[in-house]
């Protein structure tokens, strides 16, 4: 046998082996296969639970981060100088990712976890306990990640979300870098999210230790300016929504669209069980519209409103539509970056 024969059997078999593989991931991935999936190479893929880096210890889903903090430092001008998440502490973890082309792609796998892709598309999910971690997603599509009703369990985490402006199909504009259309709650944390009108989107869900920024104003297919939140909600949440620990920023000028970094909207129905707690926001027309004359329980406590692009947080205001009378509606700890503090003005 020539001594270049084996080498060469094995450079066949080994590519043999990744179309194989390769396949079996299509197959998978559009929702054929059968079994739970990671997306990703072996030393990615280890069935180990989802770790902290540097911790060695698992978080259970949905834990967020809710242990007790001390308050951020007074006087800080930017997120970071009060421990407050950006882009050096969101994102993917690993420095190399795998390029995916994806479309528009459905996950019809249950407990599929995709590790370490670089996506250039969208994920519609259609299953059950969906994990993206590691990863980064650029899209053109409406969203960037959307579950579907009647699904639940989706985790996103140290993951980029972001839309190449111009291109997404709201007359070039995108909406959603995260759309919950369930009645379950998904988690998002640790997240470098950008461009999206509405980045987050969700009437349930655990969101944390996110940065969300550079929001892109666009108009609409009804021609009118898109109006631009960090985090909505729509109100009629079937379960509780955590906003802890992000930074929300809204740059977008309140003549093309700027609504708020958070804005709980009682468009479907009143606006109920929500935390809103120990976030960095600046931006919007008000920086936080907080739910109106319906809501109950929600707690706003510790958020440190920035002048990052008006004196007052918002351009009108920090905060608008907060209703103290609302049973269970908690309004405390909240200031301006320089320790001033935050009181709503009464409505009317």
């Amino acid at each position: 046998m020539s001594p270049l024969a084996r080498p060469r059997r094995r450079k066949a078999l080994g590519a043999a082996l990744l179309a194989a593989v390769l396949l079996f991931a299509l197959f998978t991935f559009t929702g054929l296969g059968q079994k739970a999936l990671c997306l990703g190479g072996a030393a990615l893929c280890e069935p180990r639970a989802i770790t902290e880096p540097g911790s060695g210890t698992s978080r259970a889903p949905g834990a967020g981060t809710a242990d007790a903090k001390p308050p951020a430092p007074k006087g800080c001008a930017r997120p970071r100088d009060c421990g407050y998440p950006d882009e050096t502490t969101t994102g993917p973890r690993i420095t190399t990712l795998t390029p995916q082309s994806t479309g528009n792609a459905a996950i019809r796998t249950d407990g599929t976890v995709i590790r370490g892709w670089d996506i250039t598309g969208s994920l519609d999910i259609y299953a059950n306990n969906v994990t993206v971690i590691d990863s980064r997603i650029t899209s053109t599509n409406w969203w960037g990640i959307n579950l579907r009703p009647g699904f639940s369990g989706l985790r996103i985490l140290y993951t980029t979300i972001t839309a190449v402006p111009g291109k997404g199909p709201n007359n070039g504009g995108s909406d959603y870098a995260v759309s919950n259309m369930s009645t379950s709650s998904i988690e998002i944390g640790h997240c470098d999210i950008s461009v999206f009108g509405d980045a987050l989107s969700m009437g349930q869900g655990d969101i944390h230790d996110n940065y969300v920024h550079d929001i892109r104003p666009f108009t609409n297919l009804d021609g009118e300016w898109q109006h631009t939140n960090a985090v909505i909600s729509n109100g009629g949440g079937k379960g509780k929504l955590i906003i802890r620990h992000n930074t929300l920023l809204n740059p977008t000028p309140v003549e093309q669209g700027a609504s708020a970094a958070i804005g709980l909207f009682a468009d479907s129905a009143p606006v109920t069980h929500t935390v809103v707690d120990d976030n960095w926001l600046a931006g919007g027309a008000y920086t936080l519209y907080a739910g109106g004359k319906d809501s109950a329980g929600i707690e706003v406590t510790d958020n440190v409103f920035s002048p990052q692009y008006y004196p007052a947080g918002g351009r009108y205001g920090a905060v608008a539509y907060w209703n103290p009378a609302g049973k269970g509606n908690v309004w405390r700890g909240n200031r301006m970056a320089d320790g001033t503090p935050v009181v709503p003005a009464p409505e009317g």
